[in-house]
């Protein structure tokens, strides 16, 4: 993508999930002017290897962290959802909470995980949620007639997303050029301190430098990110 959206809502399953695929696009488009969301669907409440902690302790820790994470990258709000870890289902519930911030955000792109992956393993919450996203942004934000309440009660009228990009997917279509903000990438993902599982800072390092530079091989040597691009009527 060549254009710099102006409103972006990234859809995240875990706190660390954004940073890790997409944070480099996240702080090259805050960096050109773009205003970016997040909602955070999941507490990460069970992603540890700790057996000393709590599920209510890892929350606390993991949504401070996406916080944290956040920041560095420049976004300017992050709302949670505070769902389980683990427990995320294609609800109607779940399907509204995404269109409020969809309609709330009014975005150009909304950015999620790829759903559909049939080579490699893939969190369940990943597919869950990369499903309920594109189901919310169509065709559930645009029509006012889904979650009518929403616009008669709160007054957020329907939206039209342009475009969804999904991370992780095995057929990519569309890459960032994340060379300039590296460091702000790495910076990010290192503030999810309660899942480096040891690592050096420098470790953390080279293993996201390898990714972009892995991605790049299909993206004139560009340290980049990869998505699969798919686009609506508006």
């Amino acid at each position: 993508m060549k254009a710099i959206p102006n409103k972006v809502l990234v859809v995240t399953p875990h706190p660390d999930d954004a940073e890790i695929w997409c944070g480099g696009t996240i702080a090259s488009w805050i960096k050109q002017g773009a205003d970016v969301c997040y909602l955070l669907c999941t507490n990460g409440s069970r992603g540890t290897e700790d057996t000393d902690i709590t599920p209510q302790e890892l929350a606390e820790i993991r949504e401070q962290e996406q916080l944290n994470a956040a920041s560095v990258l420049g976004v300017r709000d992050v709302v949670m959802l505070h769902r389980n870890d683990g427990e995320l289902e294609d609800t109607t519930d779940f399907r509204r909470d995404i269109v409020e911030q969809i309609r709330k955000v009014r975005p150009d792109v909304v950015l999620s995980t790829e759903p559909y992956r049939f080579d490699l393993s893939w969190h369940r919450d990943h597919r869950i949620t990369g499903q309920v996203a594109l189901d919310a942004v169509f065709p559930y934000a645009r029509d006012h007639l889904h979650f009518g309440e929403l616009w008669s009660e709160q007054g957020l009228e329907p939206h039209k997303t342009g475009t969804m990009l999904f991370w992780g997917t095995e057929r990519p279509d569309t890459f960032i050029d994340i060379t300039k903000v590296m460091d702000t990438k790495i910076k990010s993902v290192m503030s999810h301190n309660s899942q480096m599982s040891g690592r050096t800072e420098e470790e953390i390092s080279d293993l996201l430098v390898s990714r972009a530079e892995e991605v790049g091989k299909i993206n004139n040597n560009i340290l980049s990110e990869a998505f699969r691009k798919v686009t609506f009527r508006t």
